[in-house]
């Protein structure tokens, strides 16, 4: 079985390592699902099929899923032939807790981690192989360069751990890159304190121009208003954590109701 260079595969043929990645799950949420996203050759499907949970593999690749129903046939009635991105997940878990877990095609990861988020509800865990240089970024701490939007958004709801490296030479064909494997766990209190569409906007605004200070950034929301010239507002994005940025997201929120107030009025 050939790897695609078009669906960003890479085989792991270490099964230590595969063995590893199922152990991650922690399985304490009260959930029975686990989506397993991109199987490939199954090679870490095979470490999650005699679990307690019911396994879905998600696969895009028709020869994989051809591969597939003849090496682990007990999963051909949730082997689901489609592209994970498309899927409407409820289709196959309801409105059921799942875990997500997956060897995750580099190309598309961060995309994955995203539709996690809009699922959050139901998705109290995720374990996943990245590009290492990807998931040192999803769990990045404020104040360094690793620490962006994809921190910030996952970390509103999500606690974050890098928890162990896997060399190229434990693929085939090996990428060009280090990989690593990363567990997120949902955070108990899911409420964020603010209103969450909008925390999303600030974070990518504040973002957009990571360099500059927010007071250049948040003209977009706040205009010349005078609370742009407090100290705070010549900080950098990458000094914000999640509190800061909800806080700031209520200052907007506040700010934008009042216009609309004024609006109104007129």
């Amino acid at each position: 079985m050939k790897a695609k260079k078009s669906y960003g595969q890479h085989f792991l043929n270490n099964e230590v390592i595969a063995a590893r990645i199922a152990d991650s799950l922690l399985l304490t949420a009260d959930y029975g699902d686990v989506i397993e996203v991109g199987p490939g050759q199954g090679v870490l499907t095979k470490y999650l099929l005699d679990r307690l949970f019911v396994l879905y593999a998600v696969e895009a690749d028709q020869d994989m899923v051809a591969h597939l129903k003849v090496h682990y046939p007990n999963l051909e009635p949730r082997l689901v032939h489609k592209d994970f991105l498309k899927l409407q997940l409820e289709e196959l878990v309801g409105n059921r807790p799942f875990a997500i877990i997956g060897n995750f095609p580099y190309n598309i990861s961060s995309q994955i981690v995203f539709k996690m988020l809009d699922y959050k509800a139901q998705v109290p865990e995720l374990v996943g192989m990245f590009q290492k240089e990807m998931a040192e970024r999803v769990v990045a701490p404020p104040g360094g360069k690793d620490y962006g939007v994809i921190s910030a958004l996952v970390q509103a709801f999500y606690e974050g751990k890098l928890l162990f490296s896997v060399k190229a030479g434990h693929f085939n064909p090996p990428p060009k890159v280090t990989s690593a494997v990363i567990r997120l766990t949902r955070k108990e209190n899911q409420e964020l304190g603010c209103d969450p569409k909008l925390y999303t906007k600030v974070v990518k605004q504040a973002f957009s121009q990571r360099r500059k200070m927010l007071r250049n950034t948040m003209k977009s929301f706040l205009g010349d208003h005078a609370m742009l010239k407090e100290a705070f507002f010549e900080l950098r994005p990458e000094r914000l954590g999640v509190s800061e940025f909800v806080n700031l997201t209520n200052r907007i929120s506040n700010e934008l109701e009042e216009q609309k107030l004024i609006q109104n009025q007129h």
